[in-house]
């Protein structure tokens, strides 16, 4: 029996006080839901971290991205329900027009930008939020100073264009030049840089209302702090506790960015280049002897190794990544769990052993008299192959001359017949020519 894939709606047919079956919506949504859970029976799914191994369908997870991109916290800001007046407008702008402050979280560019809720969330955040900042790249980073360069109300948001904006300027003048006869002069010089500013969009529900500067600058904490700080400070308050006191106090962690080493130790007294098998690396180096010395080993932008060495004390190496659990929204490494084909495992070198390699032998089939690995056996020659008897003309080894070598043919013998028939007689043998200066006989 098939069912049809689209319901129609039909009213019951009565036919002698009785109602004929009709298939309806919720019944085919049931068997569809049947036939989508049988085709999805067949994947599995494996966590790249744990190993841990689930057959069946594929459990919707949220990858966790860096901390920096995911949600804000609401802020708590009281608000009026008085509509925006005039005067305020421009007192907002006199007093929020060229403000500084640092950034909270990284600005992507792009025309579109940001959009933050008064009292809410950010749009968007955490995947989309870092999708968008790869594809458009970054104006600032977490900890840079912005500068409110333009201030934009509308009807329900006020727009507020950081470092420039993102939109190009003088797009119109460009194209005019002035100028009598062959020398024509641009009234704009073309720029070859292209904008790199940003732009936030903080929104409010049906108006903008009644607000003061203080008050914009705390919805905008989330990603912009006003406060008065120094870059260490600002740059410091946007990371977790733990690594925050570790920056301030000048200590650094495996797993650091160089920018954090920067911070926490400044600039290196020496560096090298070296190589370790084929992974180039970095070693900066900070102190001098008899003062402590911190090799802080860098591959790429972060820190794969460090090495604290004291006068008189053997060294202190630390080789375990204690920052990249502390960028997560929950203290926990990255996991990520995917959907592969059947056969496609993955093996973690640190806990599971390698695979066998292929063979040929069947399962449980092991190799006859197998050395062990190392052993070494004489080496067996070959037998030599007996002579078959009653062969005729083969003469001995004790009788061949002397000046023949071993293992040369033996020269026929007088009596040994050529292959053919031997009962056909031997040709003569032609004379050898005389020597060279004898006379021939007439």
């Amino acid at each position: 029996m098939r069912w049809p894939l689209q319901a129609r709606w039909a009213q019951p047919i009565s036919n002698a006080g009785r109602r004929s079956n009709i298939p309806r919506p919720g019944c085919c949504c049931a068997i569809a839901a049947l036939l989508l859970a049988g085709t999805a029976a067949g994947q599995i799914t494996i966590n790249s971290k744990t190993g841990v191994v689930t057959n069946g369908p594929a459990v919707a997870t949220t990858s966790q991205v860096d901390r920096r991109y995911q949600q804000i916290e609401p802020t708590h800001v009281p608000l009026t329900k008085s509509e925006l007046a005039a005067k305020t407008r421009l007192e907002l702008i006199r007093s929020l027009q060229s403000e500084q402050g640092f950034a909270m979280r990284p600005f992507p560019r792009g025309h579109k930008g940001l959009t933050l809720e008064a009292n809410g969330k950010l749009e968007p955040a955490g995947e989309n939020y870092l999708n968008l900042a790869t594809r458009e790249g970054l104006s600032a980073k977490p900890g840079d100073r912005v500068v409110l360069t333009d201030i934009k109300f509308e009807h329900s948001r006020i727009v507020f264009d950081l470092n420039g904006g993102p939109d190009p300027r003088h797009r119109f003048l460009q194209h005019i030049q002035i100028g009598t006869g062959p020398t024509m002069i641009p009234v704009v010089e073309a720029d070859d840089h292209g904008p790199t500013g940003a732009r936030l969009s903080l929104t409010f529900d049906s108006h903008v209302p009644e607000l003061t500067g203080d008050d914009v600058k705390a919805l905008l904490s989330p990603m912009i702090s006003f406060g008065l700080k120094t870059p260490v400070q600002a740059f410091t308050d946007t990371l977790p506790p733990k690594l925050k006191e570790a920056i301030l106090n000048h200590n650094v962690l495996v797993g650091m960015s160089t920018e954090m080493v920067l911070y926490a130790k400044g600039q290196p007294e020496g560096k090298s280049r070296e190589m370790e098998g084929q992974m180039p690396f970095e070693e900066w180096i900070y102190g001098k002897p008899p003062k402590e010395v911190d090799f802080v080993r860098i591959n790429g932008n972060r820190v794969i190794r460090v090495e604290i060495a004291k006068v008189g004390e053997t060294p202190v190496i630390f080789t375990k990544d204690e920052v990249q659990g502390l960028m997560r929204t929950d203290g926990k490494p990255l996991e990520v769990a995917r959907t592969v084909k059947e056969g496609d495992v993955e093996r973690d070198p640190n806990t599971q052993a390698p695979a066998a390699a292929p063979s040929i032998l069947k399962p449980g089939e092991k190799i006859p008299d197998e050395p062990a690995s190392g052993e070494m056996r004489p080496v067996q020659f070959p037998k030599p192959k007996p002579q078959p008897d009653g062969q005729s003309g083969a003469q001995p080894d004790a009788t061949a001359p002397a000046s023949q070598p071993p293992g040369a043919p033996a020269p026929p013998s007088a009596t040994q017949l050529p292959p053919g028939d031997a009962s056909q007689p031997i040709p003569p043998k032609p004379p050898s020519p005389p020597p060279v200066g004898s006379s021939q006989p007439e």
